[in-house]
């Protein structure tokens, strides 16, 4: 199936390994050569309503993509350990 990258912007990552929530892909980096996608990359989240810069971005490479379905995409990759929610969920969930 081909995708735009406008349709997996939509769709969340999510690891299979941990089961936690990476985020939704913000760029893709390819190799000019080659013209393949090399990687999905997902933005830190903002610290503090980004005046104190944001967290370092998920990088999840292409290989490591196991299933793109209708609304999830699940990698095998490891959960970066600041991509889980270290808030409360009560703050976590006042700013989504």
């Amino acid at each position: 199936m081909v995708y735009s990258f406008n349709d997996l912007r939509n769709k969340e990552i999510i690891s299979i390994k941990s089961g936690c929530r990476l985020g939704y892909p913000d760029d893709v980096e390819f190799d000019s050569c080659s013209a393949k996608v090399c990687r999905l990359i997902i933005y830190g989240r903002p610290r503090f309503f980004g005046l104190f810069g944001r967290c370092e971005d998920i990088c999840v490479r292409w290989c490591d993509i196991e299933v793109i379905g209708e609304d999830t995409i699940l990698v095998s990759c490891e959960c970066p350990s600041n991509s889980t929610n270290s808030r409360g969920k009560l703050v976590g969930n006042l700013f989504k």
